[in-house]
């Protein structure tokens, strides 16, 4: 199955219990209403880790940022606001493993690996922008943590580059497709790069980031190989904030994981088969072979005796030859089925 993962992000806004509320949404049980079944719910839930010391210019830090989604006078206030610290993060972590689900980090400087003093998430995540920080990407994979890098704001090269570094160390990677616009016009999306990065890097595992509105593309990229999914979470696209509007709310997070499962459970096996469930709608609906006209006993069926209708519970027209050339034990009316009982 494929392992999703519900990214937090900084939809928390500051506050723990936010983080916290949406990790409750996220455990809650997935049920396909239709059929009765409890299907599996989300992997796992992540959060964003930044170190402002090692973040924007001091100038970019004391831009003013007014805007609707603004917590703070400057660029820096705001970033600081939005900050947990290494404590909270562990007090999320905690909270996340309570309830089943595995912890995924995005590091965003080496100066965060601090976290690593309280606990181990179960993934590291290096953000789209960070592909080409190679001291970061080094530093993380010192840890041999499993490690999800996003290609948004990357070619092949920055990829490629990204990789060496990477596997100096060790080789527990995996690799989302990603478009870094937010939110993603469908015609940028290109899930066809989800199998060229299967054929190109088949050693590693290969999912997708998804920055579009809605469920269609995540679960179409599920259908179409990736591993791993990750999609933005939150309680509510109102509430302030930049990611909020683009995340999956409640509602969305259930339809999503419903379909994704669901989908799962169609993929099957390379074959044509009749399945058991099938069965008793075939009887019901096929055909086979029935006598167009009154025939009496000891009669010898031939071609113009016969026709089709429903159940479909007798012999087929592929296999006329077990009726043709049969004779009649009894007498048959006009539109019944021949079964081979009936037959000499």
């Amino acid at each position: 199955m494929t392992y999703v993962i519900g990214e937090i992000g900084q939809n928390h806004n500051g506050s723990v219990d936010i983080a916290k509320a949406i990790i409750d949404v996220v455990a809650r049980p997935v049920y396909d209403k239709l059929f009765g079944k409890e299907l599996k719910r989300m992997d796992a839930v992540k959060l964003t880790k930044r170190d402002l010391a090692q973040e924007l210019s001091a100038s970019q830090m004391a831009r003013p940022y007014d805007t609707p989604n603004s917590f703070g006078k400057t660029y820096g206030a705001h970033r600081e606001y939005l900050e947990l610290d290494d404590v909270q993060h562990y007090d999320c972590y905690q909270y996340a493993k309570e309830k089943g689900l595995d912890f995924v980090e995005t590091l965003c400087a080496v100066g965060c690996l601090s976290i690593l003093n309280h606990f181990t998430p179960d993934r590291l995540k290096v953000a789209s922008r960070d592909l080409t920080n190679l001291p970061l990407l080094d530093a993380l994979a010192q840890t041999k943590i499993p490690i999800i890098v996003s290609t948004g704001m990357a070619g092949e090269r920055e990829l490629n580059e990204a990789l060496e570094t990477l596997t100096r160390h060790h080789e527990e990677i995996s690799i989302l497709h990603c478009v870094s616009q937010y939110p993603t016009e469908y015609e940028n999306v290109n899930l066809n790069t989800i199998p060229y990065l299967q054929e190109k890097y088949p050693q590693y595992t290969i999912g997708y980031s998804d920055h579009t509105v809605g469920i269609a593309t995540p679960v179409a990229a599920v259908a179409m190989g990736a591993k791993i999914l990750e999609k933005h979470i939150t309680l509510d696209r109102q509430m302030k904030g930049t990611d909020q509007a683009g995340s999956l709310e409640i509602d969305g997070i259930y339809r999503m994981m419903r379909d994704i499962r669901n989908l799962e459970l169609s993929f099957g096996t390379k074959e044509i088969k009749i399945e058991d469930s099938v069965k008793a709608a075939r009887e019901k609906l096929e055909r086979s072979i029935a006598t167009l006209r009154a025939l009496p006993e000891g009669h010898i069926i031939t071609l113009d005796d016969i026709h089709l209708l429903s159940p479909g519970d007798g012999i087929k027209w592929m296999d006329k030859a077990e009726v043709l050339g049969k004779k009649l034990k009894n007498a048959m009316p006009k539109d019944e089925i021949i079964y081979k009982s009936k037959l000499h």
